[in-house]
């Protein structure tokens, strides 16, 4: 197939000069010209030969030169690394990238690395699930333990003094919260019913002359009154606000804290009483280097229970200071609104919620928009 397209081109390649004689060629324009037709053609073998061929390794690239024998003949399976196209003529290597044994060789690596990373996850939930299981264990035996009296516990009495107190006071301001959202429901109710029942009365004051003026003012008396019921309701809702957000929030984040750190204190004593049971025991090597490992554990956990320890001590504190201030504060207001407020002291009740810095609601502002409505 190449010697006939080889003939053609030597025919083809013939030139013809302006008198219609046939021009010779020198030697170098005809070395030149069958070497660029050599190049292309000893590509579209290359492309035949890798397109077609069952094997890279089992094919071999046939280059020559223009009329030169089978020179450049290279089996490919002599060469090592990417496989190359080599051409005789030109005196050069050819590489054929995306061949050879390179994707081999990395798909085989990323195989590995993704089984080695899998398995290194798996190896670390394991242990983290085994050391979670032994810590269970440990502080499960110790509460049962002490539930039955057959183990020790470490009691601070003055903390522990202390920690009943919140329980008990908040189990009071919760009661104190509840009523008082009582109330704000009762008293909103009855100046809604004081509001409607002035509309009546002016309403029958309009129709009826022959009472119109009684009728005026039972109205006026009842607007006055559901003016006074709207200032008082938002100084109770103040109080009821300052209340939850004392009970609710800095009460309940400390007992958060509190409930952390009798956690800490279960897990001491489980590894404190693990350490006593190992201690008690033969002291050969293998015992001695658990009793190591068992004393290293205890250190931690009792590092960690005087931590919290010290920060519950901490927070008991400045809770006990903000409520003394929150609960003066608002005490002074719940007494002197609803004081103003039954003598009928518009003024003394309207300075009242000033003095603490209350602003009321304008009517409807908790009523959702018409767009919210939608």
């Amino acid at each position: 197939m190449t010697d006939s397209i080889m003939s053609k081109a030597a025919t083809m390649e013939i030139p013809i000069n302006s008198n219609g004689d046939t021009g010779t060629l020198t030697e170098d324009d005809s070395l030149e010209q069958a070497a660029k037709l050599q190049w292309s053609l000893d590509e579209k073998d290359l492309q035949q030969v890798m397109v077609s061929g069952p094997n890279l390794n089992e094919t071999s690239i046939v280059s020559g030169g223009y009329g030169g024998t089978a020179e450049g003949i290279i089996p490919t399976s002599s060469i090592k690394g990417p496989a190359v196209y080599y051409n005789a003529e030109f005196n050069k290597r050819i590489p054929v990238t995306g061949l050879g044994s390179n994707m081999h060789h990395s798909s085989s690596s990323s195989s590995m690395t993704a089984e080695e990373t899998t398995r290194g996850v798996a190896v670390e939930k394991l242990e983290t699930v085994k050391k979670w299981g032994l810590n269970t264990y440990k502080c499960t035996k110790q509460m049962i333990s002490e539930r039955f009296g057959r183990g020790s516990r470490t009691v601070d009495l003055e903390l522990e003094a202390q920690i009943e107190v919140l329980r008990d006071t908040k189990r009071k301001y919760e009661n104190v919260l509840r009523l008082a959202r009582a109330l704000t429901n009762h008293f909103y109710n009855m100046v809604q019913t004081q509001h409607a029942l002035g509309d009546t009365f002016a309403d029958l004051s309009q129709k009826s002359p022959e009472l119109r003026d009684e009728f005026g003012y039972n109205a006026e008396t009842q607007k006055l009154l559901c003016k006074n019921g709207e200032t008082l309701l938002g100084a109770i809702n103040f109080f009821v606000s300052s209340i939850n957000t004392l009970v609710n929030k800095t009460m309940e984040d400390t007992l958060m804290t509190i409930k952390m750190y009798e956690n800490a204190r279960l897990e001491y004593d489980a590894y404190r009483s693990d350490l006593e049971e190992l201690s008690m025991g033969p002291r050969d090597a293998v015992a001695m280097a658990r009793i190591e490992a068992a004393q290293q554990q205890y250190q931690v956990q009792k590092d960690k229970y005087e931590r919290l320890r010290s920060d519950v001590a901490i927070k008991l504190k400045f809770l006990e200071e903000n409520k003394v201030k929150v609960m003066h504060k608002q005490l002074l207001l719940f007494h002197n609104a609803i004081s103003a407020y039954f003598a009928g002291n518009q003024q003394q009740l309207e300075q009242t919620l000033k003095q603490f810095n209350v602003k009321l609601k304008p009517p409807g502002a908790d009523k959702p928009s018409w767009l919210e409505e939608q």
